[in-house]
């Protein structure tokens, strides 16, 4: 055989590496990223994801995990996914440890004695018949608790100070769920009687607290925890100001019984090529009880269904299956996603992209993701849909999929993260005043376009986005 000029096999090496580069190459077609642009102008001016939520926080309300509501609201998901019209509708155990609020009360004994605004915290241990009573100490952090000498905290009410302030992304929120999840334990290891921590929350002139969950896993190690609203944290901090020793009185009835089987409830859009590769969104099922759980989470269970739905209701099934999910008890422990994530492992290769909202109901601004470099491309694509309506896209920073699904990003999942304008989410976060007037419908209409437009290019995709086991360990997933 005659020899190529040196020139000319050097292109042709060149053209042959770039085909088998381009080969490699995640996109989505020109057709399925115009139906996606439909999708998204259509969900712009739907209303379904609202009357979905109001629809839970109407006819459920609050949704503790394991509480009286908990199986009303596995029932109420059920139906609803049954009565948009999904394919498949379906629940998978998860078993967890069951914690009871009965009754929260505290009151500054000395040296000015007067009530406080207060609600208990997830996993706390409750007070002994009669409420105790014990001196406070102060700390304005939780690296200062940790250098704190043990003696000085044994036996007495540890409250820590910290404050958040508002941020878009909601970075201050470390700071507050750092102190009140880690915090109950370091106090309770250095022999503390109880702990006090000013609310989790941004709302500085509201006198309603903030709950959530702590650190304690076994029922032998919790010590009674609680959080004050940030007035009452504020006039607590101010009593210690004058230099004489602060008693608090805190009577809390609450604790562990035993452990309580709900439910992930999922539903499907079952793809017509390939139905046994999926597409993943959802929301958390559970809410904490003084509020109705409207922006934590119903509103992320709402938009996951719309946007299901919406791809539903096309001509024609997507080419994968868009699988939602309602996720249990979250609020505790991410126990929905831990179980999922468990059940699932083994299949994360079918997993094309995955991500779930729970963040509140505000416009979704910012896109990020952790894929396969040679997905990039078919990112920047959704990007380009999801820009006329508001989301920008930072390709120098990971996905981590959601508080539940970044347990499968954790396995292996390419992820998304669509984030909300959190500016003043805090300030109704775990409290009383998670109710559904908090939801302005053409935002949550916004968050519905976007999930349905992403889901939908990433069902008809060519080529995955690099989800296989262990691929994103680490990489963005978020507790």
């Amino acid at each position: 055989m005659r020899q190529l000029p040196l020139t000319l096999l050097a292109a042709s090496l060149m053209f042959a590496i770039g085909s088998a580069h381009a080969a490699t190459q995640t996109t989505v077609p020109a057709a399925a990223v115009k139906t996606a642009e439909q999708l998204r102008d259509k969900a712009m001016n739907d209303n379904t994801a609202y009357q979905i939520v109001e629809s839970l926080t109407t006819e459920v309300g609050p949704r503790i995990a394991g509480g009286p509501a908990d199986l009303r609201g596995r029932e109420w998901a059920i139906a609803k996914f049954k009565a948009l019209g999904f394919d498949k509708v379906y629940t998978e155990q998860v078993t967890y440890p069951l914690w009871e609020r009965r009754s929260e009360h505290a009151a500054i004994v000395a040296p000015f004695p007067q009530p406080l605004d207060l609600i208990a915290l997830g996993y706390s241990a409750g007070t002994p018949k009669g409420g105790l009573t014990a001196e406070v100490v102060r700390f304005d952090s939780l690296d200062a608790l940790k250098k704190a000498d043990p003696a000085s905290v044994k036996g007495k009410i540890v409250y820590v100070d910290a404050h958040m302030q508002r941020h878009k992304d909601g970075a201050d929120y470390a700071i507050g769920s750092g102190v009140r999840v880690g915090g109950p334990v370091i106090a309770a290891k250095m022999g503390a009687a109880a702990f006090l921590l000013r609310s989790a929350g941004t709302d500085a002139n509201s006198r309603t607290p903030h709950t959530g969950v702590t650190g304690f896993t076994d029922p032998k190690d919790a010590i009674p925890a609680a959080a004050l609203s940030n007035p009452d944290a504020d006039q607590l901090t101010r009593i210690l100001g004058f230099g004489k020793p602060v008693s608090v009185k805190l009577d809390l009835d609450v604790g562990f019984n035993g452990s309580y089987t709900g439910a992930n409830v999922i539903g499907e859009v079952t793809g017509k090529k390939h139905p046994d590769q999926v597409v993943v969104i959802g929301g958390h099922l559970d809410s904490w009880d003084p509020g109705t759980g409207a922006i934590d989470d119903g509103a992320g269970v709402a938009i996951a269904m719309a946007a299901g739905k919406l791809i539903h209701d096309m001509p024609q099934r997507p080419d994968r299956t868009i699988r939602v999910i309602a996720f249990a008890n979250e609020e505790m422990g991410l126990w929905g996603g831990r179980a999922y994530a468990d059940k699932h492992a083994s299949d994360v290769a079918k997993f094309q992209l995955g991500t779930e909202s729970d963040f509140g109901a505000r416009k979704i601004w910012l896109m990020t993701a952790s894929v396969k470099p040679e997905s990039r491309g078919a990112i920047e694509q959704i990007a380009k849909v999801l820009a006329p309506i508001g989301v920008d896209y930072d390709a120098s920073k990971p996905g981590g999929g959601g508080s539940d699904l970044s347990q499968m990003h954790g396995k292996g999942m390419a992820a998304l993260s669509l984030v909300q304008d959190g500016t003043d989410y805090f300030d109704y976060h775990h409290t009383a005043n998670d109710t559904l007037d908090k939801i302005d419908p053409k935002e949550l209409a916004q968050n519905v376009a976007v999930y349905a437009a992403f889901s939908y290019m990433a069902a008809q995709a060519d080529g995955n986005f690099g989800s296989a086991p262990g691929a994103f360990k680490g990489d963005g997933a978020e507790e």
